[in-house]
């Protein structure tokens, strides 16, 4: 038995007749708009090779945590589906993702995947344990065409712009040959990279001291010294924007932000290079580099984005056998009001810095976001993001977020992610709910409907690329 494979053209619209009228003829006129995509985690070697992809597996399953997370939470091991195991069948793998796919019910990434299958790949019928077989074996030949090599992909999804996010230590040779392509008219999709210098920022990173001696030797600095740290971040920096960097990408625990002095920081960066660092210490340091973060991107322009929240690892069984981005990074409480007030104090009434922030807190929107960023010139909200990148999150977000902030003190939509195919999905379900929460205001009489319509186009990719510089 199979059940069909049906994508409702109306998924995601108020049930409300009138509203859903108003929320078709808005999303009408986005819904083909090109996508903007600036923070991201895709290999930037997909686009540079352009390299048929192997099988579904790989495709598929194995860059998205959001499906293994699930199923690591049923108790599948993360060795069954392929994950740090090369000796796994991937349709062995793929089977037992078909076998558990009901898990998935009422959550993003079924429909991210549903539209996958659908739009992408043609199926009719739903992916299961009874469909897993000739799902694989349809996936896996397509793949083998020029049809869907990942250039080709880039421009059928309408990608203006991805940004993949990369370490001061990289070295960018990826982004050379996309670079190169682009120039000899070869293709010309345009990937750029960010700035994501989490590893030679925080001093709990693993391999932190290492990190610094490859900084040293990718800059030509002396990493080890304060001074020769900073000019490091200057250079590399500078290197990221020139092969195309827009923006500076930060991943801590919290968002704690301190203003230093010379002295202080350079005693501070003496004790955090040592082989042993307090917790305090190494908290102390990575509040003081976003502020001077945000000083160096004043200086060059790069946009900062702040992500903090997020307990990385909080699995150290599985941390240890498959390391960091295996879907155990939980949310936190986290303290905006106080904890950026250094940064603020020094930077905030900057209007030509843009740091945009990100939260994995809900109850942080409207007591501390929205008004911290309908007052200061530098600030902007990151949209619903990560674990709250779903219909309720982002219907949540407008509606905690816009009385006080307004729209035009966010961004956007960003799709943050590694599953390249599921991109214009998500992009599609961020454009049917700003179109419905729109359709309200409409309905209402709080707003004109050219209004909304000029609005649904500056959220679908304007916002994005006025905020990012793109």
């Amino acid at each position: 038995m199979t059940t069909p494979l049906i994508l409702h053209p109306d998924r995601l619209f108020p049930s409300d007749p009138g509203q859903r009228d108003i929320a078709r003829r808005l999303y009408g006129a986005v819904a083909d708009l090109p996508i903007v995509s600036p923070h991201g985690h895709t290999d930037p070697a997909w686009f540079a090779d352009n390299a048929p992809f192997g099988n579904a597996a790989e495709l598929l399953l194995h860059p998205d945590h959001y499906i293994f997370r699930m199923l690591y939470s049923q108790g599948v091991p993360l060795e069954a589906l392929g994950i740090g195991n090369l000796q796994a069948n991937p349709r062995e793998s793929w089977r037992l993702f078909a076998q558990h796919y009901h898990l998935f019910r009422g959550t993003p990434t079924r429909m991210w995947m549903d539209w996958v299958f659908a739009e992408v790949f043609g199926f009719d019928v739903q992916f299961a344990a009874a469909t897993s077989d000739d799902y694989y074996d349809r996936i896996t030949d397509a793949l083998g065409a020029d049809a869907f090599r990942p250039r080709a992909l880039f421009d059928r999804f309408g990608i203006e712009v991805i940004a993949t996010t990369e370490s001061p230590l990289d070295t960018l040779a990826h982004h050379a040959a996309i670079r190169a392509a682009n120039q000899s008219g070869e293709w010309g999709g345009r990937v750029i990279t960010a700035y994501r210098p989490d590893p030679v920022v925080d001093p709990e990173f693993e391999g932190f001291g290492d990190n610094l001696a490859r900084f040293s030797e990718v800059s030509g600095e002396d990493a080890f010294s304060y001074a020769g740290y900073l000019a490091a971040h200057r250079n590399r920096r500078a290197f990221f924007a020139e092969m195309g960097a827009t923006s500076t990408d930060h991943g801590h625990p919290t968002a704690a932000t301190a203003d230093l002095s010379d002295a202080e920081a350079e005693a501070l960066f003496a004790r955090v290079t040592r082989d042993q660092v307090s917790a305090a210490d190494a908290e102390l340091f990575r509040a003081h580099m976003l502020t001077v973060m945000a000083g160096m991107s004043l200086d060059d322009g790069l946009v900062m984005q702040i992500h903090p929240g997020s307990f990385r690892n909080h699995n150290p069984a599985l941390f240890a056998r498959h390391g960091r981005d295996k879907g155990a990074d939980i949310p936190m409480r986290t303290d905006y009001v106080h904890a950026l007030r250094p940064l603020l104090a020094r930077y905030g009434n900057e209007a030509e810095l843009t740091i945009i922030l990100f939260t994995l807190d809900e109850t942080s929107y409207a007591r501390e976001l929205a008004p911290l960023a309908g007052h200061y010139p530098a600030l902007r909200l990151g949209p619903a993001w990560w674990f709250h990148d779903s219909p309720e999150g982002m219907r949540r977000f407008r509606a905690q977020v816009t009385e006080t902030a307004g729209f035009y003190n966010t961004v956007g939509f960003n799709d943050d992610t590694r599953a390249f195919l599921s991109i214009p999905a998500r992009h599609d379900v961020a454009r049917r709910i700003d179109c419905g929460f729109l359709a309200g205001l409409v309905a209402e009489h709080r707003m004109e409907e050219w209004e909304a319509t000029d609005l649904a186009a500056d959220l679908a990719c304007n916002l994005a690329r006025k905020a990012y510089r793109l």
